[in-house]
C-alpha cells in the first residue's frame, strides 16, 4: 500500500472493494491535534472489544496494537507507515502510542461506523463467544 498517496492508491482501492469498506475517515492523534487527547488516550489503552471487525491503516507516525492470544498472554504489534490490520470482532486488544507520540489512521469499517468499545469483562457478548469458538476450532 501507497501511504503517500492513498487517496489514489488502486490497492487499498481495492480491498475496500472487496472487504466492502464503504465508510472511512483518518484520525491524527497526537496532543495538538485530537480534542480530548490524555483522555482517548486512555480510552484507546483500556482493554476492550468490539462487535465488529477493526480496520486501521497506517498512514503516517507508528503505534502498537496489544492483542491478546488463545493463552490470555499479550502480543505486542508494532505499527508504522504503510501498515494495515484487521482485528477480528470479539478480540481483546488496546492501542498506545510509541515513543514519538503520533499517529495517522485510517479507520475503515463494513456499513455505517460503530464506536462502542466493551472493556473487559466482557466475555458473554455474542462477538466474544464467536471470536473464541473460532480460536477453540483452529487449535
Amino acid at each position: 500500500l501507497d501511504a503517500d498517496n492513498y487517496e489514489t492508491d488502486p490497492c487499498l482501492k481495492e480491498i475496500r472493494r472487496a472487504e466492502n469498506y464503504s465508510w472511512m475517515d483518518i484520525i491524527t492523534i497526537h496532543k495538538d491535534k485530537l480534542p480530548n487527547y490524555e483522555e482517548k488516550i486512555k480510552t484507546f489503552y483500556e482493554e476492550h472489544l468490539h462487535l465488529d471487525d477493526e480496520i486501521r491503516y497506517i498512514l503516517d507516525g507508528s503505534g502498537y496494537f496489544d492483542v491478546r492470544d488463545k493463552d490470555d498472554k499479550w502480543i505486542r504489534i508494532s505499527m508504522e507507515k504503510g501498515d494495515m490490520i484487521t482485528l477480528p470482532a470479539g478480540i481483546y486488544h488496546r492501542f498506545t502510542l510509541d515513543e514519538n507520540n503520533y499517529v495517522k489512521a485510517m479507520r475503515l469499517f463494513v456499513g455505517e461506523p460503530v464506536w462502542t468499545a466493551y472493556n473487559r469483562p466482557a466475555d458473554d457478548l455474542p462477538a466474544r463467544k464467536q471470536y473464541m469458538k473460532f480460536l477453540a476450532e483452529e487449535a
